[in-house]
């Protein structure tokens, strides 16, 4: 019977593994794990040197993935960042509803930053494995300590002001992307203001390169069972199994910061939304499950809208407006994996963060979490600013390739959630703003 069972099944499996990506990230990463042990010292079958190459080797889809991503990353960025400003339609909205869902999105992913810094601080996930191995294997173990520097409040008007770049050219060819943010919000600011017919050019142009970009992803994101497989491979054989508890310790962490970031959208129901909160999360249900299946807050959006407005009872004008930008810009499930994920490769690389670093870092994972394009892979690809920022090897987004595609899923549902929990946020501060107005219009 149980035979009957698996033969049933085989079919089916097969099926999910040629046409899932990450079915097929899973399946290499096993299959390189195997290979790992094979050549590793804990069989002894195979010679260290020929070992060596072999792993060498195997590591060139994964060093392409990253330099096919590193290409892209910046005008990626800048055309999500104000293709999200602009959808908002009108300077008058924009400043109506659109400073206060700001602010909101703002503080949610400062909250989110600040739950991941003490959920990996107190777990310590990168400790799990031996951090003197994972840099011989990338030859960086002889690289130069970050460069710290002292906290002074005498540098912070230089650091403002040195956000506006006197040359944007120059901050594109040199990836200073926060200048780069900033110059796509002033932007995007701008283009609001402007006719229809006269930014819609722009705008066009924005959108084909940001579907350019997205498909240099898609097949960026191709190499990735690849990647996955050598970089298992060439890991397992030098540092043995150890790194497999380092990654469970890291899945581990960035899940119960997401756990955390739900009891937190579950507060906003209950005491500012004013909502029964296991009735609303059911309603919600739909949409956090297609979010888990495609990892795209875009993909969910039709779905968040219709969610929030007929089962929710949202109003359109709220729906409309805060869903679509939400999805561009309100990225905390994001944002929270991002920063774990920088601390754990920090403590892997043995990198002390000091608390410059982690000002910048937490400021750097703001403006990018904002930047994110809402499609699957991409957090992975922020990632690699971040790590830049933080002075840790970019090489090290590869490492999390493996595992990244259940956390993409789960940190995707995380960020609908937060769309449609600023959705009832900000009807229920509407509602409350038109009560008096509606009061004197009514008849005695």
């Amino acid at each position: 019977m149980v035979l009957e069972s698996f033969k049933f099944q085989t079919p089916q499996i097969t099926y999910l593994i040629k046409k899932k990506l990450w079915a097929q990230v899973i399946v290499a990463l096993f299959l390189g794990l195997v290979l790992g042990i094979f050549l590793g010292p804990e069989v002894g079958i195979v010679d260290k040197n020929i070992a060596e190459l072999i792993s060498d080797w195997l590591s060139i889809p994964a060093n392409l993935f990253l330099k096919i991503i590193q290409m892209i990353i910046i005008p990626l960025i800048f055309a999500s960042i104000i293709r999200g400003l602009t959808s908002s339609g009108s300077m008058e909205q924009l400043q109506k509803l659109g400073l206060g869902v700001a602010l909101y999105f703002v503080a949610t992913t400062v909250i989110a930053l600040t739950i991941g810094i003490l959920v990996v601080s107190a777990i310590g996930p990168g400790n799990f494995i031996d951090s003197s191995l994972i840099q011989e294997n990338f030859g960086i173990e002889n690289s130069d300590p970050v460069e710290k520097s002292e906290w002074n409040l005498q540098d912070i008007p230089q650091s403002v002001v040195g956000l506006i770049p006197s040359n944007p050219l120059a901050s594109f060819m040199s990836g200073e992307m926060l200048s780069i943010i900033v110059f796509a919000i002033i932007v995007g600011v701008s283009m609001i203001s402007l006719p229809k017919h006269s930014s819609k050019p722009i705008l066009d142009l924005l959108e084909s390169i940001q579907k350019i970009t997205m498909k240099v992803v898609s097949w960026a994101m191709r190499l990735a069972p690849f990647a996955a497989f050598g970089l298992m491979a060439g890991i397992t054989s030098k540092v043995g199994l150890s790194a497999l508890t380092g990654l469970g310790a890291y899945m581990l962490t960035v899940v119960i910061g997401l756990l955390a970031m739900i009891l937190i959208y579950i507060v906003i129901i209950k005491i500012f939304a004013r909502r029964p909160v296991f009735s609303t999360l059911k309603i919600m249900r739909d949409a956090q499950l297609l979010a888990f299946s495609t990892s795209s807050s875009a993909a969910v959006m039709p779905l968040s809208i219709k969610t929030a407005e007929e089962k929710l009872k949202v109003k359109p004008k709220v729906s409309q407006f805060v869903i679509p930008l939400g999805a561009t810009i309100n990225m905390d499930g994001t944002a929270l994996y991002q920063i774990v994920a920088v601390f754990f490769l920090a403590q892997l690389f043995n990198i002390d963060l000091g608390f410059t670093t982690i000002l910048l870092v937490t400021l750097t994972a703001l403006a990018a979490s904002i930047g994110a394009p809402s499609a699957p892979g991409t957090g992975i690809v922020i990632l690699s600013t971040i790590l830049i920022a933080a002075g840790v090897p970019p090489i090290g987004v590869v490492l999390l390739l493996g595992v990244d595609r259940l956390l993409d899923m789960t940190r995707t549902m995380v960020n609908v959630t937060g769309d449609l929990t600023a959705c009832l946020f900000f009807d229920k501060r509407l509602k409350t703003d038109e009560l008096p107005e509606e009061k004197l219009n009514k008849p005695t």
